[in-house]
């Protein structure tokens, strides 16, 4: 393996304290009454549909596991808060999976068949409610399915929960919304947080509430809650994958993507999602590669080159330890045979103006519209009126409902100043040859609780989103505190080959991924 002698056992170590802790102060142990016949903690698909093949249990056992552990850990427990609607008919589809399944077994055209999947509550839904974290839209059932979630459903993915979130996702440090009271807690220290806005996904997969998760991502929402869950997470090339049915809040920059404990998963994912969609013009014109999953190859890595973003990475706020867990991943990246540039210099970081906008009030507007009759609210200033949502974002909204105009043109000054930071990042990876840019997805741990005063080290608005560009994030260890940091990987448009193929070496080489202590197996 590569990566520092000794990481594990100290990992071990602190797991073991923490989890004596959260016993002592009530936020470790299950609920008592709840039992479970079947081991789910950290099963992936392949050993799902392994498990199905053998006999060793039915759909139905794998998804009344699932419920379990739920039910143990979401509202008792670490009380982690990650889910708003358990899927009442989960069971139902099991029961119909089962029946697929003893008729003619796994099929290649269900790739996803009985994968309990967790779905961020900003994806449409037209068989649970769809609330954007906001309880002005609580009640809101939409008419018909996102893309997204259409296509995991085509391939046998079973929506066993939706998510709790940032509200409306205007948060990437925090999930806190109205729907449900309090925090989405992080599972590996249940008093910081999973981040935001996709933090209840990102804690929920992290815990194995499910098997694998979609989240959303507009500036960080799922890149950083699966850094700071140990897990990976993908945010495509802008237009390779639908926003069809997701709640915006900035269609420039929105993106739905994968949230999963390994690199297989979040590929198997993504390999189901990717394609076009006749309801979002941003796919027209992008064609995917035939199988995603040809990159899951662990050979060495001599092919590649990946820059280092110093400008990220090395900012006086920076945290030591996650410092340290960087720099070993870059020594681990090298020793796969990796060429590590470093550094590489993007003037666009530094200059003024901003790259972002708020279209979010016409853009939501239309949204809204979409849902039809049964719309809860039609307008912004009707939801601000009714006050149903979170004290917190009454300033977001209230400055939303001053901008005026079409997203175009509030928009027009932000999308040109990210397109030439496109044409710069661009130009750096071909005049560098580059397959990937390296950089901390956070360069400081996970904040505790209510905390939005100390350094974030936030670094994933900065590159991606404006270009448009590729990115991932992958475990790179945990702080001697035993909190999780992710390595991101910034790829050129419709680089994400080379980007599974640089997270899976890396992740079969070092094995960072561990579950959080204070979720642990149920008792037989």
């Amino acid at each position: 393996m590569v990566g520092t002698a000794g990481t594990l056992g100290k990992r071990n170590r602190i797991a073991l304290a923490l989890l004596a802790a959260c016993g002592a102060a009530g936020c470790g142990a299950p609920a008592p009454e709840t039992e479970a016949g079947l081991d789910v903690v950290e099963l992936d698909i392949a050993g799902i549909h392994r498990g199905l093949q053998a006999g060793d249990f039915t759909c139905a056992e794998l998804v009344a596991a699932y419920l379990a552990r739920i039910e143990a850990y979401d509202r008792e427990g670490p009380a982690l808060h990650a889910i708003v609607t358990v899927n009442p008919r989960a069971m139902d589809r099991a029961a119909e999976a089962d029946e697929r399944l003893a008729d003619s077994g796994l099929s290649p055209d269900r790739p996803l068949e009985c994968v309990p999947m967790i779905v961020k509550d900003n994806y449409d839904t037209a068989d649970l409610p769809t609330s954007a974290g906001s309880a002005s839209l609580a009640d809101s059932i939409p008419p018909d399915d996102a893309f997204q979630v259409q296509r995991i459903r085509e391939a046998g993915a079973i929506v066993l929960a939706k998510s709790h979130m940032a509200e409306f996702a205007f948060s990437a440090y925090q999930s806190l919304g109205s729907v449900i009271p309090g925090h989405v807690r992080n599972p590996y220290d249940p008093y910081r947080v999973p981040a935001g806005s996709s933090g209840g996904t990102g804690a929920a997969v992290a815990a194995s509430f499910g098997a694998v998760g979609l989240g959303t991502d507009t500036g960080n929402s799922i890149r950083g809650p699966s850094s700071h869950n140990a897990l990976f997470g993908i945010r495509s090339t802008m237009g390779l994958t639908s926003r069809d049915g997701i709640v915006p809040l900035n269609l420039f920059r929105d993106i739905g993507g994968p949230m999963a404990r390994t690199v297989e998963d979040g590929v198997r994912v993504f390999d189901v999602l990717a394609g076009p969609d006749p309801a979002d013009d941003a796919t027209e014109g992008f064609e995917r590669e035939d199988d995603y999953l040809q990159y899951l190859d662990a050979g060495p890595l001599t092919d590649f080159r990946i820059g280092v973003v110093r400008q990220l990475s090395d900012t006086e706020t920076a945290d030591a330890d996650i410092g340290a867990l960087f720099a070993a991943a870059l020594a681990d990246l090298q020793a796969l045979g990796a060429t590590i540039v470093d550094p590489v210099r993007i003037e666009g970081l530094e200059a003024e103006g901003s790259l972002w906008c708020n279209p979010f009030r016409a853009q939501l507007e239309a949204y809204l519209a979409s849902l039809g009759p049964a719309a809860p609210v039609t307008t912004l200033e009707e939801l601000v009126e009714g006050g149903d949502f979170h004290p917190s974002i009454r300033p977001r909204l209230e400055t939303a409902l001053e901008v005026e105009g079409e997203p175009d043109d509030v928009c027009d000054e932000a999308n040109r100043r990210a397109g030439e930071l496109r044409a710069e990042v661009g130009g750096l990876f071909e005049a560098e040859d580059l397959d990937a840019l390296a950089f901390p997805t956070w360069s400081n741990p996970p904040r505790l609780l209510g905390d939005l005063t100390t350094p974030d080290g936030n670094n994933s608005p900065q590159l991606s989103p404006p270009t448009g560009f590729p990115a991932v994030t992958v475990p790179m260890g945990f702080t001697p505190s035993g909190l999780p940091g992710g390595l991101q990987l910034l790829g050129n448009a419709l680089g994400e080959g080379a980007l599974f193929r640089i997270s899976f070496a890396y992740e079969q080489a070092t094995g960072h991924r561990e579950p959080p202590p204070t979720t642990p197996p149920l008792p037989r």
